[in-house]
């Protein structure tokens, strides 16, 4: 019987892969509604009411009839009461609210009529929303210049990232602050995907001990994923061991130089999901590993074979950073050596099958006040920028940085131009 089975599944799939029709076996069945689907439907495609027309009607004059007589008796089942006063019963004693019944729809605290801001015992306005932040916090962040940014960047269609750094907030014993601070320009806003809350983690920012890493970076994300649940955590950082390949020496003197920036702790980060963005920066790949002899170029595929070999992409995003395109006043390449620069970095990461997207640094400016830009400055024309508006393919695998800040014009030219190459932008919070 069961190889009979088979054999009939196997004909009837075969037929229907070379566009055969087979009689439907349910068709005496009154519950059937093979009647209803088109002549070329694969015969495995059974269709069934749920209540056949006839059925639905009678249901429907059972609730209707006598003016709706049975759907108004059918109301809901009494309430089970509990007398908290009676021996053996225990209730909550810490629970929201103020323990009493209220109307539906009727507010829950004296005060919140009409729209209205409960208050405190002492007078103040104290409400808070389920994310923790008050309507003055987020209103304030508005203001900001990172808030202007979050609204104006909307029409542009750009995904939008929050970027700051936590780290000394962290250190200061101020993290909580400073991530209802950050949250608060997230929070309301449908367009920012997440925070990025660090840059050159474990690099440059002086942390005493692993032990000490690890922390900022778990009280960091749990501390903004409980502002803003559902947004993405993102994190920039280098592994300078990556672009040793496979030279002993190289790795030796790298990791003793860079002890905090161990590969397999970032690895755990990724694999709990406590950062689901990692951005890896190209700045050091041209000249930290000339003792060894190895180029920008190999230490750059050597970082990628690494990044694929630990399957990091199978646990977060994973991104390439690089600000080499920019210069001090405006980029100077030719559009033959652009053209170079674009493929060496931006098509091969991205083609290495190890970044997901690539993030450029388009303008920044120094302790000196000098501004390195990609385009031009007021932003003028140049050859580096139009080659990199022709990447439209790639334009949602495309980031920037931006300091909202310190515009090139103002807000809305900056980002509508910004938007012509890139699909996403990191707009600094500080």
């Amino acid at each position: 019987m069961r190889l009979r089975l088979r054999q009939v599944f196997v004909i009837g799939l075969t037929l229907s892969l070379l566009g055969i029709g087979v009689p439907a076996w349910s068709q005496d069945d009154p519950k059937s509604c093979n009647d209803l689907l088109s002549a070329d439907t694969p015969a495995y495609v059974v269709c069934t009411w749920m209540a056949t027309p006839e059925e639905a009607l009678d249901i429907a004059k059972f609730w209707l009839d006598n003016d709706s007589e049975n759907l108004k008796e059918a109301g809901p089942l009494n309430p089970i009461l509990i007398d908290c006063s009676e021996d053996g019963n225990v209730c909550p004693t810490d629970s929201e609210g103020d323990g009493e019944l209220h109307d539906v729809d009727g507010p829950d605290v004296p005060g919140a009529e009409d729209g209205g801001t409960p208050e405190c015992q002492n007078g103040e306005s104290c409400f808070v929303d389920g994310n923790g932040l008050s309507a003055a916090e987020k209103a304030a962040a508005m203001e900001t210049p990172a808030g202007k940014a979050t609204q104006t960047v909307a029409p542009t269609g750009m995904r939008v990232w929050i970027e700051t750094e936590l780290a000394d907030d962290f250190k200061a014993g101020k993290l909580a602050e400073a991530a209802k601070k950050i949250a608060a320009l997230a929070v309301e806003q449908p367009n920012v995907v997440g925070v990025r809350f660090t840059s050159q983690l474990g690099y440059n920012q002086n942390f005493a001990t692993a032990e000490e890493l690890d922390k900022f970076v778990t009280e960091a994300t749990t501390a903004l994923r409980a502002l803003l649940p559902g947004k993405k955590m993102a994190a920039h950082t280098v592994v300078p061991v990556f672009g040793c390949g496979a030279n002993d020496a190289c790795k030796a003197e790298i990791t003793k130089k860079y002890p905090l920036i161990d590969p397999d702790r970032i690895g755990s980060w990724l694999a709990k999901g406590t950062i689901d963005q990692l951005s890896l920066d190209s700045g050091h790949l041209g000249t930290e590993f000339a003792t060894w002899k190895i180029d920008a170029a190999e230490a750059q595929r050597n970082q990628w074979i690494q990044v694929r070999a630990r399957a990091w992409d199978a646990y977060a995003q994973i991104a390439a950073e690089d600000a080499s395109f920019a210069a001090t006043g405006t980029a100077k390449l030719t559009e033959e050596q652009a053209t170079k620069a674009i493929t060496e970095r931006i098509a091969t990461p991205l083609q290495d099958d190890a970044a997901e997207t690539v993030t450029l640094w388009t303008r920044w400016q120094n302790d000196q006040g000098q501004v390195s830009r990609v385009y031009g400055e007021k932003w003028a024309a140049n050859v580096t920028w139009e080659q990199l508006k022709k990447l439209a393919t790639v334009r949602p695998r495309l980031a920037t940085v931006y300091d909202p800040a310190k515009p090139e014009v103002d807000l809305a030219t900056d980002l509508k131009n910004l938007s012509e190459v890139f699909g996403q932008v990191y707009l600094h919070a500080s």
